[in-house]
C-alpha cells in the first residue's frame, strides 16, 4: 500500500479531494492534477508499454532464430518467474513500484531470457546430434549449462547488492532497481533450471528442425 510519504500517495490523496469537490461543480467545469504526478503516470505508462513491447520483440526474434514457435514459448516461461520474484522482493522490502523498479524489471527480463536460451538451445543440440528423449536432452542441458547460468545470475545479483541496500548519499533513489533485479533473477534462475525444462519436456516432443534446415541450406549452397 502506498504511504503518505510517497509521491503516489500524496497524489492519491489529492485526487480523492478533487473527486469530492468535482461532485458539486458544473458539468462544464473540471479540475485536473498536473505537475510531478502527471509526469510520474506518463513514465509508468511508457515503461510498462516498453516492457510489453520488449517481450513481444524478443519472442519474435527468437521465432526467427529458432525457426519455431514452440521453442521461444518455452524460453519465455522464465519471464513469469522473474516477474513473480520482482513482486516478491518489492513486497518483502516494502518498496513501491516506481520508475527505477520498472527499469530493473526490463533488465531482469533480458537476463532471464538469455539464461533460458542456453538451456533450450543446448537441449536441441543434444537431440540433433545424439537423439534421445526430450527429458534426457534437457537433463544434459541442465548439467552442462548450470555453471554459466549460475555465474551470470550471481554476478548480476552480487553487483546489485550495494545498490539494493541504498548505501551512500541518495542511495535510496536507485535502491528499487537493485531490489527488483535481485528478486527477479533469484526467481528467474529457479524457473530456468526447473520450470523451463518441464515445459520443454511437455511441449518439445518432435525433434528440432533447425539443424535440418541448416543442412538443407548448406547442401543447396554447395550444389550452387
Amino acid at each position: 500500500m502506498w504511504t503518505a510519504a510517497t509521491l503516489a500517495g500524496v497524489a492519491h490523496d489529492i485526487q480523492a479531494v478533487i473527486n469530492d469537490m468535482s461532485k458539486d461543480l458544473g458539468i462544464t467545469t473540471h479540475i485536473d492534477l498536473r505537475g510531478q504526478p502527471e509526469v510520474m503516470n506518463t513514465s509508468f505508462g511508457n515503461l510498462a508499454q516498453g516492457l510489453v513491447i520488449a517481450i513481444i520483440l524478443v519472442y519474435a526474434l527468437l521465432v526467427v532464430l529458432f525457426q519455431s514457435w514452440v521453442d521461444p514459448f518455452i524460453i519465455m516461461m522464465a519471464v513469469p518467474g522473474a516477474l513473480i520474484g520482482i513482486i516478491w522482493m518489492l513486497a518483502l522490502t516494502h518498496t513501491t513500484i516506481n520508475v527505477e523498479s520498472l527499469m530493473g524489471t526490463i533488465m531482469t527480463v533480458g537476463i532471464s531470457v538469455s539464461n533460458s536460451i542456453l538451456v533450450v538451445s543446448f537441449a536441441n543440440e543434444v537431440r540433433a546430434r545424439h537423439g534421445g528423449t526430450p527429458l534426457e536432452a534437457v537433463i544434459a542441458a541442465g548439467k552442462t549449462r548450470l555453471r554459466p547460468i549460475l555465474m551470470t545470475a550471481l554476478a548480476m545479483i552480487l553487483g546489485m547488492v550495494p545498490m539494493a541496500l541504498g548505501a551512500g548519499e541518495a542511495g535510496e533513489q536507485n535502491a528499487p532497481l537493485g531490489r527488483a533485479v535481485i528478486g527477479g533473477l533469484l526467481a528467474a534462475t529457479i524457473a530456468t533450471l526447473f520450470i523451463v525444462p518441464v515445459f520443454y519436456t511437455l511441449l518439445r516432443r518432435k525433434p528440432p528442425r533447425l539443424h535440418e534446415l541448416d543442412e538443407k541450406f548448406a547442401a543447396e549452397a554447395a550444389e550452387g
